[in-house]
């Protein structure tokens, strides 16, 4: 089948959140299968960008509200990927440095959107399937099927993931002259609460929606920033496919950011090679449990109580907490203002960097999420990967991967995003590991897990045949 993605985000091109990881990821999977997968995403001046090798594939001069934006789709040179990869270049729009955070956005994802459209009504050979990632490529599917300038379109079929429904792209009416003509009597379907809403309208006009995991598609039909109406009203074209992880990216056997790298088979020495480099480097004592946390400092991920719970966990626990993450400046700060309290217990890095995330799996022994929304979590499965056991709040897609040590699992589960339920989770996670014995054990079982894209790659074909047949 020939697939054409689109998205606002791919590893390694652009990256804010997950949504990169699985646009990076799948198309590469679905290829192995016997596919055509490609990607088409806005042009970013990333590090990545300006060093890549394009040719021109295809220009457009796009009109909206009487302005002309020159743009053109350039076709990447890199066979590393393992899919096609083609950036829509917008004059003025989408040649900027930060994927999101522009007063405009709402106009640059529009553009390039429509851009995207005038380069498949181009191609020799249409996609059997458009699949689109979240709102900055919901309208794609009303475009498609009921824009007279793409009427030779309306009858391929539109795939939506819904990768976090918080977010959903809305906009007002006046800006409606950003869309190419379409019925009047079609209005309804781009209308959610008196705004035009990007993801309400892909809900109703694509052929299938599926969110990134079985239980996150549940839970949106109860809650989900007021779309629960029409999601229950979709619900017979909805669908919950769990995310997986590039398998050879997240590998501790071949991951070059490691002290050292290791299999299931020497995973004790390795891990622990790992875990006393990363102490060294941020001045922790590696003969204690090791916590870490990797994220955004959200409220979604429940990092406004982060401080609380290290304040109460390292007062209760003799144990080493260590955190990579950015986002709120409050929570930043109160982070930080830690550091000297718990000297030698506790330590963060306020950013992102790959190398030390990778490191975190590696050497941490176990992995902080007590997040309030979660609609698939790709931390939790790169940490069971790497044999760090998962400390998770049961919601979304961690509800799906992490089974709790009491009924035979692998990881720590806790109900609620409270102080109380994550430093009584810790607690339990401290008395486990000083049985050594049967904690390697359980790393050991963590590591042979199989979460990788082959079986969710599969799962998404299986669909657009359907949808085909």
């Amino acid at each position: 089948m020939h697939i054409l993605h689109i998205s606002a985000e791919c590893y390694p091109i652009a990256k804010v959140g997950g949504l990169a990881d699985v646009v990076g990821a799948l198309p590469k999977y679905q290829n192995r299968i016997g596919n055509a997968a490609a990607v088409m995403m806005p042009y970013y001046k990333t590090a990545y960008v300006q060093k890549a090798t394009t040719t021109v594939d295809f220009c457009h001069t796009l009109v909206m509200h009487k302005k002309t934006y020159l743009s053109e789709v350039l076709k990447v040179q890199d066979t590393s990927l393992g899919y096609s990869l083609y950036l829509v270049r917008i004059q003025g729009l989408t040649d900027r440095k930060e994927v999101y955070g522009y007063e405009d956005d709402a106009m640059r994802f529009m553009a390039f959107q429509r851009v995207a459209l005038q380069w498949v009504l181009q191609q020799k050979e249409f996609p059997d399937v458009v699949h689109c990632h979240d709102h900055h490529t919901g309208l794609v599917p009303f475009m498609m099927s009921r824009c007279e300038d793409f009427d030779l379109l309306k009858m391929i079929p539109t795939v939506l993931s819904i990768h976090n429904a918080q977010y959903q792209g809305q906009f007002s009416h006046e800006l409606g002259w950003m869309l190419p003509r379409f019925r009047e009597s079609d209005l309804g379907l781009l209308d959610w609460s008196g705004m035009i809403n990007p993801l309400a309208a892909a809900i109703k006009c694509a052929w299938r929606v599926n969110t990134v995991s079985p239980s996150y598609m549940e839970e949106l039909k109860q809650k989900a920033n007021g779309l629960e109406w029409l999601l229950n009203h979709e619900k017979n074209k909805c669908v919950g496919i769990l995310n997986g992880i590039d398998a050879e990216t997240w590998d501790p056997n071949s991951d070059s950011y490691l002290i050292k790298k290791y299999s299931i088979r020497n995973r004790v020495s390795g891990r622990k090679a790992n875990k006393e480099a990363l102490c060294k480097e941020f001045e922790l004592d590696a003969s204690k449990p090791l916590f870490g946390f990797i994220g955004r400092l959200v409220w979604e991920k429940g990092a406004d109580i982060l401080p609380e719970i290290i304040d109460n966990a390292l007062q209760q626990y003799d144990i080493n907490i260590i955190l990579l993450g950015s986002g709120s400046k409050e929570v930043e700060g109160q982070l930080e203002a830690l550091k000297s309290k718990y000297k030698g217990s506790y330590n963060a890095y306020i950013g992102y960097e790959e190398r030390m995330s990778h490191q975190v799996y590696a050497g941490a022994d176990f992995l902080l999420m007590p997040s309030r929304v979660e609609p698939c979590g790709l931390n939790q499965m790169y940490s069971l990967r790497y044999g760090c056991m998962p400390i998770v709040r049961s919601t979304g897609g961690l509800k799906d991967t992490v089974i709790d040590l009491g009924e035979d699992g692998f990881g720590i589960c806790h109900n609620e995003t409270t102080v109380e339920d994550v430093v009584y989770s810790i607690g339990r996670a401290v008395t486990h590991f000083k049985d050594q014995k049967g904690f390697k054990e359980i790393q050991k079982t963590m590591m042979q897990l199989d979460h990788s894209w082959e079986n969710s790659a599969k799962m998404y074909v299986s669909l657009y045949k359907q949808l085909k047949s």
